[in-house]
């Protein structure tokens, strides 16, 4: 039997390997020291607390030190947890990421007046004192605070529903515990024809195998379990939704989309627009799934034929010294400036690359205010690892750009805006990919690998969001949210996205069943604007537009000192507008007819 490959353990990997995070604390004990300040700092908020109201030097007193506490707590928290991150198994790490959670909500709690008296300042008198000179620099922090006025409650009505918090997460934990740890999925066949236990992970490996029995299989049995229980899922999405629509009522917001959109201050119609838009473009994902069809050969395309690969394995593999260098070249057409920060990255320890025993798994890109962002990574030598490296570094030269052209108070930036950056960077290696490779194998995967993208990120994410506006309206308007009107309505919806040339499978109907994103609150659609937006970004620049560069850089640099959609407005994109969205379904479009080409030309 061939040896098993270990992982090796931290200590084991080479230091320029491994990000550097005595860049926040030196030593644990320098932690340990800055842990107990902030327990100091906290003892002074009666010096500020009840005086906000008195003047505007007093408001600007307290929101110093409101933001001073905050600052310093990031570094605690953010430290801590990357340590945990970069080995899950540290005992030393579990007990410092559990007391920084311990204070970020002794932080939280000690702070809680400050919004609510803040609001109690009259509204005239809080916009004259946001125009003198000691409070101008914290005027759209303020503004933005502001907006919540006429829906926030007396003190102590938002006390008693904060306090009944947990009542309201009760049933999306039901079904996370449900869903993650209580089903219990049956034996079935991978390729190789071995017994493996189902699971949410072998599913998703299972599905995209080649043997299409292992896929079918897979796909039966895993909603045969959920058809078990769909009326168990059923009452705690109908419950969860009941929450957002009560909370949405009594803070008096028309809807709970309303309510939800408003913390980033988005029109509903941003929403409308997409739901629209991706509508009027469902012909453009009928001829992919028409052509996925075509290549596989089958008389009959079902739901789980839509993730195996249909242009074969990767033809591109990378080293992690050799995907530095593409990535560099790939990010040229951002400008030397952006491109010397991906350099400094690599040179400077932001990356911590290597899969280790007890490293947490997948990517991400994290950091602080005051030093350099940082990205885990458990590099594969593989193309996708090669997406994961620039996606991250989007991420993280956004952040670098923000906090040094913003001030703390915005010096970050919202979900809304977050996947931009880091998929305007995937799309720009797409580009780079297809201008630097003739092989008509190569082409054809990373064209395939841009259009799976796309599917899954515009397409079935408005899916997604269709349903989840749907059930939101239902429950309001007083129509029960049984198992049976949910699969009806979502079984009909996924035969509009995905047309004619799909065999409507019974199982499919019943996936609202088991996507956690449901219980998020107007989360998804977030995913589809964003990677529509970082289409038409992309293009922009690496067809050079004239300004396109520029206006993105911009973007990248406002942090949130202003409103989301005004940021990106700034990169040049108006999301209040359908354009964007057609100038994404128009590169969708031309990628899909050269990946038609590639195909039927293989052919002959």
């Amino acid at each position: 039997m061939a040896d098993v490959k270990q992982l090796p353990t931290r200590d084991e990997v080479p230091e320029n390997l491994k990000w550097d995070l005595t860049q926040i604390f030196t030593t644990d004990a320098s932690w340990t020291a800055a842990y107990h300040q902030i327990e100091a700092d906290l003892k002074q908020a009666s010096a500020h607390q009840n005086h906000l109201a008195e003047s505007p030097e007093q408001l600007a007193a307290g929101v110093n030190y409101l933001l001073q506490v905050y600052h310093a707590l990031e570094n605690v928290d953010v430290y801590a947890s990357l340590k945990q991150e970069q080995d899950t198994s540290n005992q030393e790490a579990q007990g410092l990421a559990a007391q920084a959670n311990d204070l970020v909500a002794k932080v939280a709690s000690a702070l809680a007046w400050f919004q609510p008296e803040v609001l109690a300042i009259p509204e005239a008198t809080l916009s004259e004192w946001l125009d003198t000179p000691t409070l101008s620099p914290y005027k759209h922090f303020f503004e933005d605070l502001d907006r919540a006025r006429e829906h926030t409650l007396p003190a102590e009505q938002e006390a008693l529903l904060a306090g009944a918090g947990d009542i309201f997460q009760a049933s999306a934990k039901t079904f996370g515990v449900l869903d993650n740890a209580d089903l219990e999925f049956p034996i079935v066949k991978d390729e190789a024809g071995n017994d493996v236990r189902l699971t949410q992970g072998v599913y998703g490996v299972l599905l995209q195998s080649t043997d299409r029995s292992v896929r079918g299989a897979a796909f039966k049995q895993l909603y045969k379990v959920y058809k078990q229980f769909q009326n168990t899922f059923a009452s705690t999405l109908s419950s969860n939704v009941k929450g957002h629509n009560f909370t949405a009522r009594v803070h008096h917001y028309p809807t709970a989309r309303a309510a939800a959109l408003a913390q980033n201050n988005i029109p509903e119609s941003v929403y409308d627009t997409l739901v629209a838009e991706v509508n009027d473009h469902l012909d453009l994902l009928h001829r992919y799934v028409s052509l996925r069809k075509q290549i596989l050969g089958v008389d009959h395309l079902h739901s789980y034929d839509l993730y195996t690969p249909i242009t074969g394995d990767s033809p591109l593999s990378y080293t992690y010294p050799e995907a530095q260098q593409e990535a560099l070249r790939a990010l040229s057409v951002m400008g030397p400036d952006y491109v010397s920060h991906v350099q400094e990255a690599f040179d400077n320890r932001w990356v911590d690359v290597v899969e280790t025993k007890g490293k947490r798994s997948g990517a991400f890109s994290s950091g602080v205010y005051d030093t350099n962002p940082y990205i885990l990574l458990n590099w594969q030598d593989n193309l996708e690892e090669l997406f994961t490296l620039v996606h991250e570094m989007g991420h993280s030269i956004h952040s670098y750009y923000t906090r040094h052209n913003q001030t703390y108070q915005y010096g970050d930036y919202s979900i809304f805006v977050a996947e931009i950056a880091s998929t305007t960077n995937e799309n720009t290696l797409t580009q780079y990919l297809l201008d630097n490779n003739d092989d008509p194998k190569v082409r054809a995967y990373v064209l395939n690998h841009y259009l799976d993208g796309f599917k899954g990120t515009v397409f079935r994410q408005t899916q997604f969001a269709e349903f989840e506006h749907w059930i939101h309206q239902e429950d309001a308007a007083g129509h029960p949210l049984t198992a049976s009107r949910m699969s009806d309505f979502y079984g009909q919806l996924n035969q509009t996205y995905y047309g004619k040339d799909l065999t409507p499978d019974p199982e499919i109907a019943l996936e609202w069943s088991r996507i956690p994103h449901f219980y998020y609150n107007y989360y998804v659609f977030q995913y589809a604007t964003g990677f529509a937006a970082a289409s038409t970004l992309s293009h922009g620049i690496t067809s050079h537009q004239p300004g396109a560069l520029d206006h993105y850089l911009d973007f990248l640099k406002a942090g949130s000192s202003q409103y989301p959609l005004d940021v990106m407005k700034m990169a040049g994109v108006d999301m209040t507008k359908p354009d964007y969205l057609r100038r994404a379904f128009d590169v969708f479009e031309q990628r899909l007819n050269e990946f038609e080409t590639l195909v039927n030309d293989t052919k002959h």
